[in-house]
């Protein structure tokens, strides 16, 4: 699967997903090796605190969890465990979060926010992602570790119990 088609299914995926609307994230690349970029505007409906204009540390987890659900759904592709974009999509519906770890560094001061994430592991049926967030000045934000349940078809045809 060529990975113009890829970025196209996470989108038709996303637009599903009302959270993700409300979050305001923009997936900008997929890497070969199967890292995730995402941009995150800074707006008002994002705010923790309003004195010091920050991220809420729920926005910044929760962005660090799409990012990891996004990087366990690209694994399992980049590793050949899905070969079709209707088999993405399915299988993008199974990803659930078995773990996750948040690390907050610092305060989330900024007015753009770059995302990325990377697997280490991938598998069948659980991938183990790392994240990570920071500002436009480069200032890491928030760290994450996430692990993720996911159901990719068996190499029978059928899907894991």
């Amino acid at each position: 699967m060529d990975f113009a088609t890829l970025l196209e299914g996470f989108r038709r995926a996303e637009e599903q997903i009302a959270f993700n609307r409300v979050l305001g994230l923009d997936v900008t690349r997929f890497d070969e090796d199967g890292g995730v970029v995402v941009k995150l505007p800074m707006r008002d409906e994002l705010i923790g605190n309003y004195a010091t204009r920050v991220l809420h540390g729920g926005v910044i987890s929760a962005t660090l969890d799409l990012i990891g659900g996004m990087v366990a759904m690209h694994g399992v592709i980049t590793a050949g465990l899905i070969r079709t974009l209707d088999q993405a999509l399915e299988t993008f519906s199974t990803v659930g979060t078995i773990d996750l770890r948040v690390d907050y560094l610092r305060p989330g001061a900024g007015e753009v926010f770059t995302g990325t994430g990377h697997a280490l592991r991938v598998g069948r049926s659980v991938t183990v992602t790392r994240m990570e967030l920071r500002n436009e000045g480069g200032d890491l934000i928030a760290v994450g570790t996430g692990t993720y349940r996911i159901k990719t078809p068996d190499p029978a045809g059928d899907t894991e119990p």
